[in-house]
């Protein structure tokens, strides 16, 4: 199919192939010059990462299992890494991408609309366990990845080290850091979608103390699905003072600017996403979802003396929202010019007519959401020996501020369109809008915490932490809603939360350990709460964890192993309308397998497999969910990466992702099929660039990728063979 570039991706284009042809002319006169003379040929490789090496799948470390960089061998949960390496080796650009290297993750829609970044987590919403650099990133926005150096995921609940929600866990982006080098790397990529992106990553030193860096992003997104186009800027610049010496202050913002179109995908029919074309598009051409995200952060460390180190962290985020957007509603008939809604709505809208005789009712999800955080926190860390045990201690104190503006309207008489081949219309003339509800709510969270690692000896460690959590939130809607009408609540929560394991570590190759820890999820936890849920205590969860960890091949290669049992044992349960109780059980066990760096100097590998039982023990009969599986939550999930360095220039490599079936919601009517993806890559590397390919869903496998619970349930189809052409120039 021939593509033209629309004038953003013609703009881009140009801005980076005249420096880019201009460089690859000083790159041949480098290789000339290396083949001249073998000093040069060996002079040392320019890089903006600093520390291992960046080829490296296997990190090691992780700072999201203990608030400072600990050895993953001695975080007693399981703990998935995906560094720099593999995001750069897959051409994985956001945060979605990235996460499909964890398994037990899937994509989801935000209850009642789909607005940036939506995962499940083992089974249970990380719709507000989402932090950067340790501190609660809690908008909707899309997350893209230049700006990062590495995405952590510790799963199970984890409110001792982060406080309300984590009930699957929490994944935490680790933003990068200036370095005492001057460096820079642009890239450049283009796919077969028509879809190009450009980003930039500048380090200068400043003096021997002291760097400054800046990342930078532009692109024009496209996929395989009609009317699909997001436009996406971002610069990220950070300044890092101090650098080796007993106090280092790091100052860092994270500045984007979304004009993306919103994709509510494929409505169900008979319970399953619409057997329509994969690229059909339910909305109008002129929908999108404007973002503006501002987060800012200082953080101040200071090693008091060979034992003790006080820090401080800051962060204060912005996000405003404009979303104007159209998704398919209801399925029905239209006789005479009057539609008719399909009567089976509850049961996946089972019909046994053909599609050609359905249509689509569009309706409006628009929204101007203004959301704002500011996060506090302050440790103090000490490693010191009594007797023979040796202490890592760490004592916190977090303070935070919370507040969400959203005011809804309604446009009516939208359109009705055919389920095949529906029209793609800008918004008619006739087409007015309604004000709705105006909810605006706040929140302050106070905790304490204490947490110490013990090392008893050369083989056994225990790790032990309490902290005390107040959350007091208000809310207020300026039309009251549900039923019966809820105009304001408000909730005070107070809530301690524990973690405890044992760790044994008969070699250095070779880590068992087993955990328990709790968390607690209070109803007002999103400033968003339903009628009926404002007077309902929190919901509060338990996790079991039995797992191994081995580091082979003197540490090069990492395999995990774990068993885990995760219930929350008192979940909110529909009485009758407007009425909860919090006498719910749902429970998750399963297991989980993982592998990640080096089988050999040339062969890396990373993947995993998770198998889950995601049930929902007990619900009234009212909720209608008891003996269900939770929504979005495949039992079997596999990912698997790997490259070869076929010589010092040539690398090949691919990987497969499986999914199995899985449910728009805990109602069970709506599912999508499983399915497994294919993709490859192989690069050329040279000391000052890089050009690889990559190829999407090989064999163009029809999967969805993305689950939404509203409006019945809706399915967003992954993305259709794919192939992406990039480059890296280092200078």
């Amino acid at each position: 199919m021939k593509r033209r570039l629309t004038p953003l991706a013609a703009a881009l284009l140009t801005a980076f192939a005249a420096p880019v042809a201009t460089q690859q002319a000083a790159f041949a006169q480098t290789v000339q010059t290396a083949q001249t003379s073998q000093a040069e040929a060996t002079l040392p490789e320019v890089s903006v990462k600093s520390g291992t090496d960046k080829s490296d799948y296997n990190p090691g470390t992780s700072t999201v299992g203990g608030k400072v960089a600990t050895k993953i061998r001695d975080i007693p949960q399981s703990v998935n890494v995906i560094n720099r390496a593999v995001l750069e080796a897959q051409g994985a650009a956001s945060l979605q991408e990235a996460l499909r290297n964890v398994p037990g993750i899937t994509i989801g829609g935000a209850e009642g609309g789909q607005i940036g970044n939506n995962f499940n987590l083992r089974g249970f919403s990380a719709r507000t366990d989402m932090y950067l650099d340790g501190s609660r990133d809690r908008g909707q926005y899309y997350r893209d990845t230049y700006y990062l150096e590495s995405v952590e995921v510790l799963k199970g609940p984890s409110s001792m080290l982060f406080g309300r929600g984590s009930t699957g866990g929490v994944i935490n982006q680790v933003s990068k850091a200036p370095f005492l080098t001057d460096a820079n790397q642009v890239s450049l990529s283009a796919d077969t979608n028509g879809g190009v992106r450009s980003t930039g990553d500048f380090n200068r030193k400043l003096s021997d103390t002291s760097a400054f860096r800046v990342e930078m992003m532009g692109q024009e997104a496209k996929t395989n699905r009609d009317q699909m186009s997001n436009q996406d800027f971002g610069v990220a610049p950070s300044l890092r003072f101090g650098i080796g010496t007993p106090t280092e202050v790091t100052f860092s913002a994270l500045i984007s600017h979304n004009r993306d179109m919103p994709d509510y995908g494929l409505p169900p029919v008979n319970g399953r996403s619409a057997q329509v074309s994969r690229d059909t598009f339910y909305g109008l051409n002129d929908d999108r979802t404007i973002q503006d995200v501002a987060i800012i952060s200082a953080r101040v460390e200071h090693k008091i003396n060979d034992i003790w180190t006080l820090r401080n962290q800051t962060q204060f985020s912005n996000y405003v929202t404009d979303a104007r957007e159209t998704a398919a509603n209801n399925v029905g008939t239209v006789t005479n010019g009057t539609f008719t809604a399909l009567p089976t709505v509850a049961t996946g809208n089972t019909t046994a007519l053909p599609l050609s005789q359905l249509y689509v009712k569009l309706s409006s999800h628009d929204r101007n959401i203004h959301d704002q955080s500011l996060d506090n926190q302050t440790d103090l860390i000490g490693k010191f020996d009594t007797g023979t045990l040796k202490h890592t201690l760490i004592v916190g104190t977090e303070i935070s501020h919370d507040e969400y503006d959203n005011t809804g309207y309604t446009r009516n008489n939208l359109p009705i369109v055919t389920l095949i081949n529906p029209v793609y219309q800008s918004q008619p003339a006739n087409v007015t809008s309604t004000l709705g509800n105006r909810a605006t709510s706040s929140a302050n969270a106070l905790a304490a915490y204490v947490n110490d690692t013990v090392a008893l000896n050369k083989e056994w460690k225990l790790v032990g932490g309490v902290r005390w959590d107040r959350y007091q939130a208000a809310l207020n809607n300026s039309i009251a809603t549900g039923t019966p009408a809820l105009s304001r609540a408000d909730q005070t929560v107070d809530f301690t939360s524990v973690r405890a394991g044992v760790i044994y570590q008969p070699t250095d190759a070779q880590s068992y350990y087993a955990s328990y820890g709790t968390s607690f999820n209070p109803s007002l936890e999103q400033l968003t709460v339903t009628s009926g849920l404002q007077n309902v205590a929190p919901e509060t969860n338990k996790s079991y964890e039995v797992g191994a960890k081995w580091d082979l091949f003197n540490g090069d290669l990492s395999l995990t192993s774990a068993i885990f049992d995760i219930e929350k044992t008192n979940a909110r349960s529909l009485v009758t309308t407007g009425v909860y109780q919090l006498d719910g059980d749902v429970r998750v066990t399963g297991f989980e397998l993982g592998a990640s760096g080096h089988i050999t100097p040339q062969w890396q590998v990373i993947g995993g497999y998770t198998h889950l039982n995601p049930t929902v023990i007990h619900a009234s009969a009212a909720d209608g969910t008891q003996g269900k599986t939770l929504a979005n939550t495949p039992r079997d999930n596999m990912t698997l990466w790997t490259t070869y360095n076929l010589t010092k220039v040539w690398e090949v490599g691919g990987g497969m992702l499986y999914m199995s079936n899985r449910f728009a919601s805990n109602t069970d009517v709506v599912s999508a099929g499983g399915y497994t993806r294919w993709d490859a890559t192989v690069a050329y590397h040279q000391p000052k660039y890089d050009l690889r390919l990559n190829l999407l869903n090989l064999t163009n496998k029809h999967y969805i990728d993305a689950l939404i619970p509203s409006d019945g349930g809706r399915s967003v189809p992954g993305v259709g063979i794919t192939m992406l052409a990039s480059v890296n120039y280092r200078f």
